[in-house]
């Protein structure tokens, strides 16, 4: 790879695909968030799922965070078990992990999650122990959650269960702000969650006082500078970001603080064509749409401080298993030889991060993922 292939990357001995963590960028971003809701007098409770890792959570405790966000029973376990104390697990009530849901809330603050009046009734239905919730409300993400209109569906569910256990607020994950197409339109998603929250917020108020008012998603607030009267958010993808972020225009190429550096193991000059050892168990089938083409990831070039992005663009085509394929540049098919090492900004960094397992830090220490 001549002068694109610098030594500090080399001296690893990679020799499969291994997903590269820019601590330093990691911090960066984990600050500005964690600023950014103390300006805003947001409580901050950053969801772990996107890097599912101890060290990593307590990076998050240098800037003051205590609470966190998760996405299943066994995080929850996970991260109590690294002395966390007030999790929510931000997923519905799942009825067959009971036992392990009442033994983890004698031991820490635990939020659970119910999205249906028939998730309540079943809630009631197994335990007589006393629990914390939050009632989830689709505000247009429409994956799950009570319709934010629905308000006989909410009083439903708080009268069910006001003898047992206790009511904490209304959560919601503006997920379509990732089908967004501009900034624009992400800031419209997210004026149109902060009003729909704060309605039931003035209508449930009174009866509940200290209700609190929960949001999620990593493009509003990353790019967002008004929050109303919205009193906690959620974020998780800020912590790594990454390509999909990136072709949002939510952060910069520089924010992005994983890389996979994936082997070159065959190269086909007639076709400009790259294969990596590198495929979709290693970094997921997502897929970012540009020209009517499909990009698996951003093609970057590995140097002495992580790495760059090359004058000229080369796309990942296409992922099979094993394989990827990079339609690549003049510029790289000349400087590439097999043996060496690509990198590749995964499109979703959550879902190659869950892939790949663990974390190899640009001065050579593992980190290690649930």
């Amino acid at each position: 790879m001549g002068s694109l292939f610098y030594n500090t990357i080399k001296s690893m001995k990679i020799s499969k695909p291994t997903l590269l963590l820019d601590l330093q960028k990691c911090k960066n971003n984990i600050k500005r968030m964690a600023d950014k809701a103390k300006e805003n007098d947001l409580i901050f409770r950053p969801h772990f799922k996107t890097h599912q890792s101890i060290e990593i959570g307590e990076i998050f405790k240098e800037f003051g965070v205590d609470k966190i966000t998760v996405s299943s029973v066994e995080m929850a376990m996970y991260f109590a078990s690294a002395n966390w104390k007030n999790i929510t697990i931000a997923f519905p009530f799942n009825p067959l992990e009971i036992v392990k849901i009442e033994n983890l809330a004698k031991k820490i603050k635990l939020n659970i999650l119910i999205s249906s009046k028939e998730s309540a009734e079943k809630l009631i239905e197994i335990t007589n122990k006393q629990l914390n919730y939050f009632i989830e409300i689709d505000t247009g993400y429409h994956r799950s959650g009570i319709q934010v209109e629905d308000i006989l569906q909410m009083n439903e569910v708080i009268t069910i269960l006001k003898e047992q256990h206790n009511f904490k607020g209304f959560l919601t994950h503006a997920g379509h702000t990732y089908q967004a197409h501009s900034s624009e339109e992400i800031l419209n998603i997210h004026q149109d969650t902060i009003n729909k929250m704060s309605a039931l917020k003035n209508k449930f108020n009174s009866e509940f006082p200290g209700l609190i008012t929960s949001i999620g998603d990593t493009p509003s607030c990353n790019l967002a500078e008004n929050f109303g009267d919205i009193d906690e958010i959620r974020p998780g993808n800020f912590v790594f970001f990454d390509f999909m972020q990136y072709n949002l225009g939510v952060c910069d190429l520089t924010d992005i603080a994983v890389c996979v550096a994936c082997p070159v193991v065959d190269i086909n000059v007639e076709r400009n064509e790259i294969v990596i050892y590198g495929g979709g168990i290693h970094l997921s089938k997502e897929f970012i749409m540009q020209k009517g083409k499909k990009n698996f990831g951003q093609v970057v070039m590995l140097n002495k401080t992580g790495w760059q992005k090359p004058a000229k663009i080369s796309k990942l085509i296409f992922l099979s298993q094993e394989h990827g394929i990079i339609q690549a540049s003049d510029e790289l098919i000349t400087e590439i030889s097999i043996g060496d090492l690509v990198g590749i900004i995964p499109v979703h960094s959550c879902m190659t991060a869950n892939l790949l397992r663990k974390y190899r830090t640009l001065n050579n220490k593992y980190l290690y993922h649930l």
